[in-house]
């Protein structure tokens, strides 16, 4: 009979290749005004990794078209149902967000002219890709350790090795890089302190951590939150995102601290930290006792480890309003995902962070909250 933690180890390895090998049924559309030829192209079938992203299938899906281009230079970009994809998210993110009913296949369209520079930052195609996807993995170094100097002494093969393990989805040849870094596995459970009330903690106070204290864990936490209407009876029917206005795109670590008696941190609890906005005050204190992390902290905490316009932009961005604080009575969380999968409230969330998390660190949730009208 197995030991518990050879059990343990092996169902965390499973998980691991489970979501390495997940894939979203794509059947990608070329769109009218990029047509040239007649009879128009038939409709592109493959698969999208969930840990990847939509930039890295342009080759075969060019080649597909290749007949039925204009000439000139292409300026690629994606679209669902009028809504132009944000390509730095990962292909899973997306579908888990904007795909209430899930599509299989997920029917999008693509366009090699019109680039929307209003909507989304630029994309030069891999090269972008691997920019964002390095300086992901340097921010969730940075919350995880406290500094990402593990991510910016990698030597040039090895990025280059890491970064191709990504791309072709090859686990193994990707742990074999990522394991040097030393920036994981999450610590076993504790009690929950988020990272505004450690600082508020540390300032007030010039008493040490007790002798049996540990380092805190802190988990890379990213949120996408999609608004529906409150009165949605099957989720399904939710009407589809327009325009990015009505997602809230958010980074917020999760911070745990060890502490005798606690018992495990649920995903409900971790949420109701890292979202107290959706969720009654009265809740949130119950769940640990201290105010919620401010939206972001991550990418303010990581200022070292990037230097792109892009984050600090979308910083400000996801920053919740007043209105939106005080909103939270009128919200109600009706759905939860992580890599496609609706996962029971009840379930440890370190077990989630550890087994579920994308290759750069991060953990991905999406969220679905029912909004009154105004």
């Amino acid at each position: 009979m197995a030991a518990p933690h050879d059990e343990a180890a092996a169902w965390s390895e499973e998980a691991a290749r489970r979501v390495w090998a997940g894939a979203v049924p794509l059947q990608v559309h070329l769109h009218d005004a990029d047509v040239t030829a007649l009879p128009p192209p038939p409709a592109f079938l493959t698969l999208g990794p969930r840990i990847g992203y939509l930039p890295l299938l342009i080759p075969v899906i060019k080649a597909h078209f290749s007949n039925a281009l204009p000439p000139g230079v292409d300026t690629v970009w994606f679209e669902y149902k009028g809504l132009p994809l944000k390509w730095y998210v990962p292909i899973g993110a997306l579908f888990d967000l904007l795909c209430a009913d899930p599509e299989r296949p997920w029917n999008l369209i693509v366009h090699f002219r019109g680039y929307p520079s209003e909507i989304l930052s630029p994309c030069e195609g891999e090269d972008s890709v691997k920019w964002s996807y390095m300086n992901s993995l340097k921010e969730a170094t940075f919350i995880i350790t406290g500094n990402s100097k593990s991510v910016m002494n990698m030597s040039h093969a090895d990025q280059v090795a890491l970064w191709e393990s990504v791309m072709k989805g090859n686990l193994d040849g990707y742990k074999s890089i990522s394991t040097r870094l030393k920036i994981g596995p999450f610590e076993d459970d504790g009690l929950v302190r988020t990272a505004s009330a450690e600082r508020k903690r540390q300032q007030n106070s010039d008493e040490p951590e007790s002798p049996g204290s540990s380092k805190p864990c802190r988990v890379p936490v990213r949120l996408y939150v999609r608004n529906v209407q409150e009165d949605l009876e099957y989720i399904e029917d939710a009407v589809p995102v327009s325009d990015w206005e009505g997602v809230s795109y958010i980074n917020r670590p999760f911070e745990i601290r060890k502490v005798e008696g606690r018992s495990y941190i649920t995903l409900e609890h971790a949420l109701q930290t890292l979202l107290p906005e959706f969720f009654s005050s009265k809740a949130a204190s119950r769940a640990d006792g201290s105010h919620p992390a401010g939206a972001l902290d991550s990418a303010a905490d990581s200022s070292d480890a990037t230097n792109s316009s892009r984050s600090s932009k979308e910083a400000e961005q996801a920053l919740a309003s007043p209105r939106e604080v005080g909103a939270a009575k009128k919200t109600k969380v009706k759905l939860v995902r992580v890599q496609g999968i609706e996962l029971d409230m009840d379930i440890p969330f370190l077990w989630v962070a550890n087994n579920l998390k994308n290759p750069e660190y991060y953990l991905h949730i999406c969220v679905y909250v029912g909004t009154r009208k105004q």
